[in-house]
């Protein structure tokens, strides 16, 4: 029997078979569905309402939230071992759940009695006539959210909100790095998916998420506390079991970090004479000051991760990682530009210049005073690209004298702002950047060896029912020509890997990047696993910070036991984005319509674009607590019946 749900479950099995579990009932924030008539639903409904008193008590703002879940699950126990009060329980149950709908102060509160209220009007006799059912159902529960769902972190965004509106900085803090160690990195240069997915767009505009995440991090900063973790850390690294991370980049502090915070000892070894990966060295300080993001970084040195700058791998080195370290994480990013693929493309022209070369250079120079900046003063720049890397070239060649700065774009404006963001796109074109939208580059035209001009083809977008987005169809005229002394391709970059070793036989996809196991990251080399953009591709900073992350739990597990293997709430956490957990179509109420979204300031445009100052001021404390009281606190519950 099935009982329907506003989101689909795909499978009854989690995702890929990993676990080779099948699921018998599943049962959340929006109904039951049974799978499996051998379900001992009153059993999983007792538990249920038990997995929610065991949260709810972290809020407690409102009686019924508080107590609740207790009286649920007391009363359903009752249910199941008392006879002679049966009816006079079964109404009490379902009093208190509507009580808990229409009185909670909180998302939680109002959602979890939803799936006991529907087996009340549509399986009552299950109620009346209580079996227990001689089997062992094992449950595996989590705790979500809409926002959490969408993050590829999973950051426990209500907790550190919550940290906010309760003006608990260091508590904020600690919630965003249970899952999220680079706090002053996320809270300032996260593209934030998190907000798509915010229930409160429904009613207004979404929360300033990633704005209240910077607040503990620079509460922590600011008032030079010691790090705020969200557990205790071990008291000193292992010296018997090691870990080798290659690449520090974010996904391989991320990994580094939750190794360490267990007491694993980690070397990570980074080709660059800098660490951060491509947030040091490629993104401008007018977005994430390095100042800040050395402070995470110093955390980990004070967690005792061992860090090796300057250290390039090549087979025989990591044959001797292999030896001396029981596990090896690849985090060495997509470093290779790639091309822009026309005909007689030619990369050896004076003014050709790839993205990554670019932005090497220009933050070399200015964060760290390595090498001088690119000379580019007075001249027309031409960028293609329409993501992140290519908003961070343009916006930098403003801000080092560039006579014309034009990005070139296949698609429209609003792909662009889903690419990246809003905010980035605006403050792009505030501070002089100019974009061409359908337009590519068809030809270069140059004079002894150097780029002159370049000639543009136009497109439009036409939608036809196999291409409802719009499919992209050259315009049958000449191209336009434009000025041009430096052309700076940033359409994509690749992996490189060519330091490993060939006997290890490491399997790579048809898009270059390495091949894992999804979920558990593992490569086809027992204790080698990769995260970031050398198993994605050019994805996002919060992107390789996830898979750093779940990479360090596998690790651990692997370590104690040599098995790859996925915890159950790692596995809950696959399933539930698997099926989906917003909803933008629901209804939302008991909620005040019409709350102003709290913006932070900015520094002009005629100011930011001579200096690489950082451009966002931040929400102010008093900003900051306005805007956490907009949040719902909208946790969910799941539980898979096994």
């Amino acid at each position: 029997m099935q009982f329907s749900l506003p989101y689909s479950i795909a499978t009854k099995e989690f995702p890929n078979n990993l676990q080779n579990e099948k699921i018998k009932s599943f049962i959340g924030w929006d109904g039951v569905v049974v799978f499996d008539e051998d379900t001992d639903i009153l059993d999983m409904l007792k538990n249920y309402a038990y997995q929610y008193q065991c949260y709810s008590e972290a809020c407690g703002r409102c009686t019924p939230g508080k107590y609740g879940g207790r009286v649920l699950y007391d009363l359903l126990h009752k249910i199941q071992n008392d006879p002679e009060n049966l009816l006079e329980n079964i109404d009490q149950l379902e009093r208190t759940a509507h009580l808990m709908q229409n009185a909670s102060k909180c998302e939680i509160g109002k959602t979890t009695p939803k799936p006991i209220l529907q087996m009340l009007q549509t399986r009552r006799e299950i109620f009346l006539n209580p079996k227990k059912i001689a089997n062992n159902q094992k449950y595996i529960s989590k705790i979500t959210a809409p926002c959490t769902d969408a993050c590829p972190s999973h950051v426990n965004i209500p907790a550190y909100i919550e940290g906010v509106r309760d003006m608990l900085f260091a508590d904020s803090l600690s919630a965003t790095r249970s899952s999220m160690p680079l706090a002053q990195v996320c809270g300032r240069v996260c593209p934030h998916p998190c907000e798509n997915a915010c229930r409160r767009s429904i009613l207004d505009e979404p929360i300033s998420i990633m704005e209240l995440k910077r607040i503990g991090a620079d509460y922590e900063f600011d008032m030079h506390l010691s790090y705020q973790h969200s557990k205790t850390p071990a008291q000193s690294p292992s010296t018997q079991k090691k870990v080798a991370v290659i690449g520090a980049g974010p996904g391989g502090l991320s990994s580094a970090y939750y190794l360490a915070i267990e007491g694993i000892g980690v070397d990570v070894y980074e080709a660059l004479p800098v660490l951060g990966g491509e947030v040091a060295v490629g993104v401008p300080n007018y977005r994430m000051p390095i100042s800040h993001y050395n402070h995470d970084i110093d955390m980990l040195k004070d967690l005792g991760v061992r860090f090796h700058t300057s250290s390039a791998m090549d087979e025989t080195s990591m044959l001797e990682l292999e030896k001396s370290h029981q596990a090896i994480v690849l985090a060495t990013g997509a470093r290779i530009s790639k091309k822009l693929g026309f005909p007689g493309e030619d990369s050896s022209l004076d003014g050709y210049l790839p993205a990554i070369k670019f932005m090497d250079e220009v933050n070399l120079a200015q964060k760290f005073n390595l090498c001088e900046f690119p000379d580019i003063t007075g001249k027309n720049i031409i960028c293609v690209g329409g993501g992140f890397t290519s908003m961070d070239v343009v916006r930098s060649a403003i801000r080092l004298g560039a006579k014309s700065v034009t990005m070139l774009y296949r698609r429209d404006e609003a792909t662009i702002i889903r690419n990246t963001s809003k905010e980035e796109y605006h403050e792009s074109v505030e501070e002089g950047v100019k974009f061409e939208f359908l337009s590519a580059v068809v030809d270069i035209v140059s004079k002894d060896g150097k780029i002159i001009a370049v000639d543009i083809g136009q497109f439009e977008l036409k939608k036809t029912p196999d291409s409802p987005k719009g499919e992209l169809v050259k315009i049958d005229k000449p191209p336009l020509r434009l000025e041009c002394d430096i052309l700076i391709p940033a359409v994509s970059q690749v992996p490189d890997f060519s330091y490993l070793p060939k006997e290890w036989g490491i399997e790579i996809t048809k898009w270059g990047t390495l091949q894992t196991q999804e979920g558990t990251f593992s490569t086809n080399r027992k204790g080698v696993f990769g995260c970031g953009d050398c198993v994605s591709g050019p994805l996002t900073i919060v992107n390789a910070v996830g898979q750093g992350r779940r990479v360090a739990s596998v690790i651990k597990r692997y370590l104690e036991n040599g098995e790859i293997s996925l915890n159950d709430e790692e596995k809950m956490e696959d399933y539930l984005h698997q099926i989906g957990v917003f909803n933008k179509n629901e209804m939302v109420k008991g909620w005040n319509e019409g709350l102003k979204r709290s913006e932070s300031k900015k520094v002009s445009p005629s100011e930011r674009k001579n200096s690489f100052v950082e451009v966002n001021f931040g929400l102010s404390n008093q900003e900051a607590f306005s805007e956490a009281q907009r949040c719902m606190r909208c946790y969910y519950i799941a539980m898979a019946v096994l």
